[in-house]
Parts: structure tokens; C-alpha cells; sequence
């Protein structure tokens, strides 16, 4: 029955978010997910009323996220058509270069406020100056990937911290995205602006028009008598998480004969299961394409699985993240947020401008969104900046998360930069991501622009 009430809650709350930013004008001008709202709304019935909803409506709430973000990450890549890695460097070169510069920055910011202020006023654990990256770029989902991390390294209060800062950057970044967008209408940088006021009342609402083509959800590939079309789908994705937990066993059974140097950095025991799901989802990919099966695999219904598992994975996190460690470390949260948004408007303001030759602004608003608030964030900014598509900037952009999700944003290194940190040291991965950021400029300067 447990799980009867922990779902129908969920279902409940998702509900609830969705009506009332349909319904408050001020949540629709902000363009908060339903999922956000929600969350907020169960965060406050349960810290407020702790009582009222009985122990069986919020369980397994806490670790549903580590779950759903390894079916986020495995169906990233299904259903997907891979362009050949050169072809696709040559078409996406400058984007993949000031992506990396970005992602590595929030490093440098994070880890540099942590080493000089945090770490000798407040006495935190060095591995603070990570939130930056894993909660601005990598959002909620990567927080939830990385809950079994933060336990292995004995900071619990790690995910509740990132996922407050995943929501800070979320706002943030529609907040200050929109600011940046209206302040280019102004100076004449773009001209083509989509406003909310201009969109049809339904779609205000964020409700599609009955009256009007609606987008396919996706295309059925299998005849029903067979196999639900949906379920085949989901069973392929589960191929992929399956591919992923092999892997992580094989990590985890290779660990004992590493040499000593290298346990000590706890690398193995305390790596997130989902970008090896991501690895999985592209050996799958590769595996269907060989053999001529990806014709049957539907893009649109992988991705329809991989939204609704995000939309919960947002719920769930936000509903159930600990105020009491927030309370105790809202200082320097607060400035880890302030460093990190300062650098992503530096990034914007200064360095988008000498990167790119051309729609500098749509190719750095889009970036702006993924810095501060996960890729979603991004498009959403990108569509009002550009909404007919008449710049390069969606397809730069879209091409360039198959080279920069792999490492950045919940790739490799966000997996392995906690470790390091408490192993290695806050001041050692602060200087190797100086020497990243560098090293991206060189590559962007001496070989893209050249």
C-alpha cells in the first residue's frame, strides 16, 4: 500500500504544480516547471504540517531520484542519429569550445570561493565548491545521480545543498536570462523576441489548442498484439540501465587490484551509476544501428520516457530536501550562488562576444540556460531570443551536448571531481580546472578561430 500512496502523492502534487502555474500569472512569466511548483508545494505541507500526510505517501521519495536520472541519462542518446565526430566538431567547434569553458569556470569559481573563504571561515568540507557546477549545470538530476556518492564520502548533506542550489539556479536563470534577452532588444542585438503575451491563451496556460496541429508524443514501431509499443520502448531503455549496472560491477569487482594509490582515491566506490547508463545507452544505439533494428526504435517515445522520469525526479527532490542543513549553510550557499552567476554573466557578457563570429547572443543566451539551469532551461531561453529558428544557434547548440554532456554536467568529471576534491584537495582540481579553462581557450582561439 505503501507505494500505492507514494505514487498517487507524486501524481497528486504534479497535478497541483501544473494547475497553479496555469492559474498565477507571475509562476507563467517565470516559466517554472509544474514539477519545480509541486515540489515546493510538498516541501512546504511537510515542514509546515508535518502530520497531515501519513508516513506511507512520502515513501521511497528520497531515493527515487538516484533512480530516475540513470533512465534520463541512458535514453539520451537512443533513438538519436550520430553524426560522424568530425563532421559534427567541424559544424559545432566554437560552441563545444565555449561550453567547456563555462562548465570548467564554475569550477574555478566554486572551488576558489570554497578554498579562501569557506573552507577557513566556516570550517565545510572543500568538496562545497562543486555545488556550483553540479547544481547549476547538472540540476537536479545529476544531484539525485550523485546521492550514493555523497554518501560513500560521508556528506550526506551534499544533496540537499545541491539540490538547492539546482532550484536557485533555476530561477535564476529564467530570471536573469530574461533580463539578459530584453537588455539585446534594447542595444538592437535581436530582433525577433517571443513574448509571453504574444503566445495563444492556451498556450499561455501551457495547454496545446485543440484547434491546432498538436506535436506527436511518438510513433508506435510494434503492433500492440505483440508488444505494447510503449513498453517495448521502456524495455529497450532498461537494456541500456542494464549495460550500466554491468558496468559498475565490473568497476567495482576490478577495485581490489588497483594499485594502492589509486583506491585511496575512492574513484571506483564512489562513481555514479549514470553516466555508465549514458555509455550503455550508446552501446545499444550502436549495437540497434548495426544491425539495422533502429528503424523500429522511436526517438520521440524514448524521449517521452526519459521527460516524464525527469518531471518526477524534480518532484520527488524537491519535495524531500532537508530545510535544516539549508538553515545551517545559507551563507555560503548564498555565495557560492553569487560566484557562480557572476562568472556565467561574465561568460555571457565578455567572452560570448570574442567566441563567436556569428548570433553571438542566441549561441550564448542558450548557454546562459544550460550554465544556470540544465539544458531545458536553455532551449526555453533560445526560443524566445530566436523563435522562428533563424539562427545557427539551435543547431550549434543541440549538436554540441553529444561532445559536452559526456564529461560536463553530470558526465565523467562532475563524477569524479568529488573524489578528487576530498582526496587530492580543493586547491589541486581548482588549479587543474584553471588549466582546462585555459586550455579551451587555446583550442578555441589558435584552432577554431584560425
Amino acid at each position: 500500500m505503501e507505494i500505492v500512496q507514494s505514487f498517487c502523492t507524486l501524481c497528486a502534487l504534479l497535478l497541483i504544480g501544473k494547475f497553479l502555474r496555469s492559474t498565477i500569472p507571475l509562476l507563467r512569466k517565470l516559466y517554472l516547471p509544474a514539477s519545480v511548483i509541486g515540489g515546493a508545494v510538498g516541501l512546504a505541507i511537510l515542514t509546515c504540517f508535518p502530520g497531515v500526510l501519513p508516513k506511507g505517501c512520502t515513501a521511497g521519495w528520497m531515493q527515487l531520484p538516484g533512480f530516475l536520472i540513470n533512465i534520463v541519462f541512458a535514453a539520451l542518446f537512443l533513438g538519436a542519429s550520430l553524426p560522424p565526430l568530425r563532421g559534427m566538431w567541424k559544424m559545432t567547434a566554437t560552441q563545444v569550445c565555449f561550453g567547456q569553458i563555462c562548465a570548467w569556470g564554475q569550477y574555478v569559481a566554486g572551488l576558489g570561493v570554497a578554498m579562501l573563504i569557506l573552507v577557513p571561515v566556516f570550517h565545510v568540507t572543500p568538496m562545497i565548491g562543486n555545488l556550483v557546477e553540479i547544481g547549476f549545470e547538472g540540476g537536479h538530476g545529476t544531484v539525485g545521480g550523485l546521492t550514493e556518492t555523497f554518501t560513500t564520502l560521508n556528506w550526506e548533506e551534499g544533496k540537499d545543498l545541491g539540490y538547492t542550489m539546482a532550484t536557485a539556479g533555476m530561477v535564476l536563470g529564467i530570471v536573469l536570462g530574461m533580463t539578459l534577452i530584453n537588455w539585446a532588444l534594447r542595444k538592437g542585438i535581436v530582433k525577433n523576441i517571443r513574448r509571453l503575451e504574444e503566445a495563444e491563451p492556451l498556450e499561455q496556460l501551457g495547454f496545446y489548442s485543440p484547434d491546432t496541429k498538436r506535436p506527436d508524443a511518438g510513433k508506435q514501431t510494434v503492433y500492440s498484439d505483440s508488444l505494447d509499443s510503449l513498453a517495448f520502448h521502456i524495455a529497450i531503455v532498461g537494456m541500456a540501465l542494464l549495460l550500466g549496472w554491468g558496468m559498475k560491477e565490473a568497476l567495482l569487482a576490478c577495485d581490489p587490484f588497483l594499485p594502492e594509490c589509486v583506491r585511496n582515491l575512492k574513484i571506483v566506490q564512489s562513481f555514479p551509476l549514470f553516466p555508465l547508463c549514458m555509455i550503455g545507452g550508446l552501446i545499444v544505439q550502436g549495437i540497434l544501428v548495426a544491425t539495422k533494428l533502429n528503424a523500429f526504435l522511436d526517438g520521440g517515445q524514448v524521449q517521452r520516457i526519459a521527460g516524464a522520469s525527469l518531471d518526477f525526479l524534480v518532484l520527488s527532490a524537491m519535495a524531500s530536501i532537508r530545510l535544516d542543513f539549508i538553515a545551517a549553510y545559507w551563507l555560503p550557499l548564498l555565495l557560492l550562488i553569487i560566484a557562480g552567476t557572476l562568472w556565467n554573466l561574465f561568460c555571457v557578457l565578455v567572452l560570448a562576444p570574442r567566441v563567436f563570429e556569428q548570433d553571438w547572443f542566441e549561441r550564448a543566451i542558450a548557454e546562459f540556460g544550460q550554465m544556470m539551469g540544465v539544458t531545458a532551461t536553455g532551449l526555453l531561453l533560445l526560443r524566445t531570443a530566436d523563435p522562428e529558428n533563424k539562427t545557427c544557434a539551435m543547431s550549434a547548440f543541440g549538436s554540441k551536448q553529444l561532445i559536452h554532456e559526456p564529461i560536463m554536467g553530470g558526465g565523467i568529471w562532475t563524477s569524479m571531481a568529488l573524489p578528487l576534491v576530498l582526496t587530492l584537495g580543493g586547491w589541486t582540481v581548482f588549479w587543474l580546472s584553471v588549466v582546462a579553462v585555459i586550455f579551451w581557450l587555446i583550442v578555441c582561439y589558435f584552432i577554431v578561430k584560425r
